[in-house]
């Protein structure tokens, strides 16, 4: 029996995914870095044992009606785990934060800011004092009264409805309006009122145009149909609505996605007139500090709203107490190289790691000690730079008294640990097990360790010849967001690598590429987006894969005996499903005065077919076990089957061979999503030139896995195509034909092509943030050695 104050983690037995009962010991009030391969295991010990187990024994404690409101991960698999103090995780995951969520919510900023003006601020004579409250767009008290809190109000205009005024009403000129009977019933209607359908938009009067598509009356006529052959047409009673009514009702109405989409694209988004877009009433902009209303404080850059509350000249006492308080939050956050963050940003436009160290910087000033810290690669779409920022930060968690623990690919973090735990040592069924848990220098001698192999400089140096661009492609002049008047030349049949700190206009200048563009020919953007919102779309669904394993099933004996054709083996269509759960492989349980929960579906088990489906079986295996292989186990169990392998080994050339072919859309990380869109990209197999964007595409790589994943890109150059990637791998940066940094800050302070050249000319340049960091990948031939 260990002591309560047991000075080390222990973990026995974990058997959480591919962890094959897995013994460690992690010592506490340290900084213990977790690695291996992708698909290894190391989250799985990390956050889905030692965190679960935590946020388990939490829970445990909690009344059961409070914990029927928190969502739980379920019990892990493990053994014992003894020594384990309370946790706090930190993912890169994905919540859904809505238009009204941003920088300075998500790090209580704007609490502070607003407590800021009701107490401290300039108020206009005769002025009542706010409460706090009144200078949120987000309450009934400070909301814009016109634009509801959001700052923009749609509009649709007659361009916008009708594209082709050649056309007439019968040809379909007024484009906003439905298909099939009710844009034929609109149209009678009109014919009814006495307006000529037949004759060219443009040549009808402009108060008829007018009326048509934006009036507020809804006449009802008796409509008598044109008798078409066959049909007998009765009189009816039709209601006339205008085009931009029809519009506007299906875009705040509709529950069809499409139907919202369609509508969409006939409405212009402009800045509310009531409130300019501030999203506040008249009185909260009334209210100034240091000259300035709440909403323009809110827009500054946080570097630059530090520098004007120090120069704040209100010296009163209340002012002076919160406006310490605002800078030490700020101090946090830009600490972690988010200073070119306004407090207003939408955290919709922000990228997973950059929420990440958000909620980091939260925590900081949250003064709790003695907790593990869980955080899933903090260094995620970070600047070598920005990531001595991080270590700090880091090492200020742990200073505080506590233990962070940290799943990391980065190798200057993996440096820095005072503990290492290596896990390994390939992906998947071939991983799961610790190759190593002590001191970062001891793992130099672990021959099976992938990360010893470049954490202490063994990788093979990579030279390699700088391609000759086959033509330019020139982008700009750009001016957006922070880029000004930005002109680059992007070389064609080659691998470009853009480069720069986190918000210097790298993302901003790419989305400037579009096929119109001379010379881009097809282009091909793969983002880290969600594959799909629901658990129904899958790895094997988003490639086609599934198309083809059903095939394979339906042409078995036992299937043809059946009459089963390829739709019984699609859990999303009623027949082979499990009609319990409609092929969900759970249910909702619905619990008076409580939330619904999930559980599995007890007559399927999870698998999603009903029996009668599972009794169909391909080589011994049912299309529900299939679906639960790894990528690389179905590659074997598919060798005799082309047209499954070659989808199968586009996935594994991008190191996506851990992942399970049924693996839901909803557990994959940005960096997956992205690397299946690119797979799923390379098994078309064209001609011609395409040009490939990525943005960071080795985000949440391991090593060896950007190894594999950048030959394949190379490959993509061989075979004539052009590559361009935005990136932070400095490795990756090395072995670029051509490199575009950008810079040399964020956001104000960036926004400028600092250098452009080959990676050995970047390296030298003069003023550029990266060039250092590249010089010494360059120099030990594209790995930094310890």
């Amino acid at each position: 029996m260990h002591s309560p104050h047991d000075p080390f983690v222990r973990v026995r037995g974990a058997r959480e995914h591919n962890l094959r009962g897995v013994d460690v010991d992690v010592p506490r009030d340290v900084l213990a870095v977790f690695t291996g391969v992708s698909g290894s295991g190391k989250s799985s010990l990390a956050f889905g044992t030692i965190y679960a187990e935590a946020q388990r024994r939490y829970f445990e404690s909690v009344a059961p009606y409070a914990r029927r409101l928190i969502h739980q991960v379920g019990a892990p698999k493990v053994g014992e785990i003894t020594g384990l103090p309370p946790a706090v995780s930190l993912q890169q995951r994905r919540s859904s934060p809505t238009s009204r969520s941003s920088v300075g919510t998500v790090t209580t900023l704007s609490n502070s800011l607003r407590m800021l003006f009701s107490r401290a601020g300039t108020y206009p004579e005769g002025a009542e004092r706010l409460d706090s409250d009144a200078f949120s767009p987000n309450t009934a008290a400070g909301a814009c009264p016109a634009c509801h809190g959001l700052g923009l109000v749609h509009r649709t205009t007659e361009e916008l409805l009708v594209p082709d005024p050649s056309l007439s009403i019968r040809e379909g000129a007024i484009a906003a309006w439905p298909g099939a009977w009710q844009g034929k019933n609109l149209r009678d209607v009109l014919d009814t009122l006495g307006y000529d359908v037949d004759r060219p938009w443009r040549e009808l009067a402009a108060a008829d145009r007018e009326w048509i598509l934006f009036t507020d009356e809804q006449p009802v006529v008796t409509v008598h149909p044109v008798r078409e052959a066959g049909r007998i047409q009765r009189p009816y009673q039709g209601t006339y609505m205008s085009a931009r009514r029809y519009v506007m009702k299906t875009f705040s109405d509709s529950k069809s996605p499409t139907l919202r989409a369609k509508a969409e694209r006939f409405l212009a988004s402009a800045p509310c007139p009531a409130c300019g877009g501030s999203r506040l009433r008249p009185e909260a902009l009334a209210v100034t500090f240091a000259g300035r209303t709440i909403a323009e404080l809110a827009a500054l850059p946080l570097s630059e709203l530090a520098e004007v509350l120090v120069g704040a000249a209100d010296t009163s006492e209340t002012a002076r107490v919160l406006t310490e308080d605002l800078r030490a939050r700020i101090a946090t956050v830009t600490e972690l190289g988010l200073g070119y963050l306004s407090p207003d940003r939408a955290t919709p436009t922000l990228s997973a790691g950059e929420l990440q160290r958000l909620r980091l910087a939260t925590q900081l000033r949250s003064g709790l000690f003695g907790v593990v810290y869980v955080l899933d690669e903090p260094s995620a779409g970070l600047h070598p730079a920005d990531t001595e920022a991080l270590l700090t930060v880091l090492d200020r968690l742990k200073a505080a008294g506590n233990s962070v623990f940290v799943v990391e690919h980065h190798l200057d973090v993996v440096r820095h640990a005072d503990w290492l735990v290596d896990v390994g040592p390939h992906a998947g069924e071939h991983g799961g097990r610790v190759l190593h848990s002590g001191p970062v220098a001891a793992l130099e001698g672990v021959k099976e360790s992938a990360t010893a192999r470049f954490l202490f400089g063994r990788a093979p140096v990579q030279e390699r010849e700088v391609r000759a661009p086959r033509g330019w492609l020139k982008v700009g002049p750009v001016t957006r967001h922070n880029l000004r008047e930005v002109t680059a030349e992007v070389p064609l049949g080659a691998f470009t690598a853009v480069t720069g700190v986190s918000g210097s206009g790298k993302s901003t200048l790419v989305g400037e590429i579009t096929e119109e563009l001379p010379g881009v020919g097809r282009l091909v953007r793969v983002d880290q987006k969600p594959i799909g919102r629901t658990p129904r779309s899958n790895l094997a669904t988003y490639t086609g894969l599934f198309d083809v394993v059903r095939k394979v099933f339906a042409s078995t004996e036992a299937a043809k005996e059946r009459g089963y054709g390829v739709g019984r083996f699609s859990f999303n269509v009623a027949g082979g499903r499990c009609e319990t759960c409609q092929g969900e492989g759970f249910v909702s349980v619905e619990l008076l005065f409580l939330p619904s929960t999930y559980a599995p579906c007890p007559d399927c088990a999870g698998a999603r077919y009903n029996p009668a489906t599972l009794d169909v079986a391909y080589h011994g295996k049912n299309i529900a076990q299939v679906l639960d292989l790894t990528v690389e186990a179905a590659a074997e169990f598919f060798a005799d089957t082309p047209s499954v392998v070659r989808s199968l080994r586009t996935l594994l050339d991008v190191g996506l061979g851990y992942l399970r072919l049924g693996q839901p859309a909803t557990e994959l990380s940005g960096g997956e999503a992205q690397r299946i869109k690119l797979a799923s990209e390379l098994q078309r197999a064209r001609r011609g030139h395409t040009l490939y964007l990525l943005d960071e595409p080795t985000t949440g790589l391991h090593p060896a896995d950007v190894e594999v994943l950048t030959h394949r890109l190379h490959q993509l150059v061989d075979a004539g195509n052009s590559v361009i990637v935005v990136e932070h791998d400095m490795a990756v940066v090395a072995g670029a034909d051509w490199v575009i940094d950008l810079g040399p800050g964020g956001g104000d302070r960036g926004g400028r092509i600092v250098a452009a050249g080959p990676p050995k000319d970047v390296a030298r340049a003069e003023g550029s943030r990266t060039a250092p960091y590249l010089a010494r990948a360059l120099g030990s031939g594209l790995r930094p050695t310890v």
